[in-house]
């Protein structure tokens, strides 16, 4: 067993998702994809004729046990997940949803056909590639099975919310230099062995062009979510949801990009 699959054999993703600042970052992706497959729906059709249509088939790679899988599938799409992990795997199959599974790696989706789906969610897989090269690969085997036009959307973890609530956070920034685990300039350095590969703004800018795909857009899916997780938990419902849409509003602004724990890039397949 890998050290990752260690990781997810005790972490909860679904238990994360369901706390104040994992409900933050489900509510604006989710809205983000179902606008996106709003978009793609309506692309070139009325809106009679999308609502005949086939459903849009989505394909969520690095799915965990079915957070977003799930309540897609409930919602009409075609969806297809495919996890690493096993146990994550026997999980989401134990909810016999309408999900079809495949065990597999983010870098080799080889078991799926090309130009298949409408859009494909990598929310999970590169915050655990640790090299460029490894990143690109993932990145081309997400065009490859999208079709022409489909939407990408790729979740990246961020540098700074690591530095300041672990590295300083919990008092570990001089051992972390020691170690060569951060450099002169205070970006995280990743090795293998590592759980998560932390990035900044310009390493996903360098990734989007060297992968040829067009960026859409990118946003913050938490924002200060994850920096206010006491302050989040103490609100009342009426506040909390005035959090969540002032979450989803500032979620694109430029001056906000790369200080939350996640970004999301969220890329068209023109291949």
């Amino acid at each position: 067993m890998t050290e990752l699959e260690k990781y997810y054999e005790k972490f909860d993703e679904d238990h994360r998702l369901k706390t104040r600042h994992g409900q933050v970052e489900f509510f604006v992706t989710m809205k983000n994809i179902l606008a996106a497959a709003n978009e793609k729906a309506l692309q070139g059709q009325n809106v009679a004729a999308a609502q005949s249509a086939q459903p849009l088939r989505i394909l969520d790679v690095g799915a965990a046990t079915g957070a977003y899988s799930v309540p897609l599938s409930k919602q009409g799409f075609d969806v297809t997940a495919v996890e690493l992990v096993k146990s994550n795997l026997e999980k989401l199959r134990a909810k016999h949803e309408k999900v079809k599974c495949w065990q597999g790696d983010a870098r080799d989706l080889s078991f799926l056909d090309d130009a298949t789906f409408d859009i494909v969610l990598m929310l999970g897989p590169l915050y655990h590639l640790h090299t460029d090269e490894d990143k690109l690969k993932a990145l081309s085997e997400a065009s490859r099975v999208a079709k022409k036009g489909g939407l990408i959307f790729c979740a990246y973890t961020m540098n700074e919310y690591a530095v300041t609530q672990y590295c300083f956070g919990q008092n570990k920034i001089k051992e972390n230099i020691v170690a060569g685990q951060i450099d002169a300039a205070f970006k995280t350095i990743s090795k293998d062995g590592d759980l998560y590969s932390y990035v900044r703004l310009e390493d996903i800018n360098a990734l989007q062009k060297k992968s040829g795909l067009e960026r859409v857009k990118i946003f913050s899916p938490d924002g200060p979510a994850d920096y206010m997780r006491r302050e989040l938990n103490a609100m009342d419902e009426e506040t909390f949801d005035l959090f969540k849409n002032y979450a989803l509003e500032i979620s694109e602004r430029p001056d906000l990009l790369g200080a939350g724990s996640h970004l999301v890039d969220v890329l068209r397949n023109h291949r």
